[in-house]
């Protein structure tokens, strides 16, 4: 009889999940954590020091993107350009922020009148983000991250 119970006590043991130990591995923790946010959303927009008196996210983005238009629409304002029918276009410019601040453009979206009639519309572009001050990049959970965007730019010339 004690041998029955004592078969019976170790089929229970031996059956039973209980002392089961199940190691969770430092990947699996990362890949559960990484499927609960959103990389499309940052935590902070890029930035330029002028705008650290914004405190609301929308009200620091907005200022990121005038300072943008403000700096290209003064330089393309400062240098004469003679079109031979009038413009009004708005050129969708897709930029790239680096993890470390750099600016660069990815893209044009530029009709192709505006081409035509200023074709050193993309060199005047660029010469005018060369003189932008210091961007800070985004940031998402303490971290510097790269950020794409795409900003609108009105061209007007009679």
């Amino acid at each position: 009889m004690k041998q029955g119970y004592f078969i019976l006590a170790f089929l229970v043991l031996t059956s039973c999940n209980y002392f089961d130990v199940k190691k969770t591995s430092s990947e699996a923790i990362l890949n559960e954590e990484l499927k609960t946010f959103t990389w499309n959303e940052v935590d902070e927009y890029p930035s330029f020091t002028i705008c650290d008196n914004e405190i609301s996210k929308e009200g620091k983005k907005r200022c990121f993107q005038n300072t943008l238009i403000e700096a290209i629409s003064k330089n393309i304002q400062a240098d004469t350009i003679v079109v031979s029918q009038n413009i009004k276009d708005t050129l969708l410019i897709k930029f790239q922020i680096s993890e470390k601040g750099k600016l660069t453009v990815m893209e044009y979206d530029v009709d192709s009148l505006t081409l035509h009639e200023i074709p050193n519309i993309k060199n005047l572009i660029n010469n005018s983000l060369d003189s932008l001050p210091e961007i800070y990049p985004a940031v998402k959970r303490g971290q510097q991250v790269k950020t794409a965007f795409t900003l609108p730019v009105i061209i007007q010339a009679y």
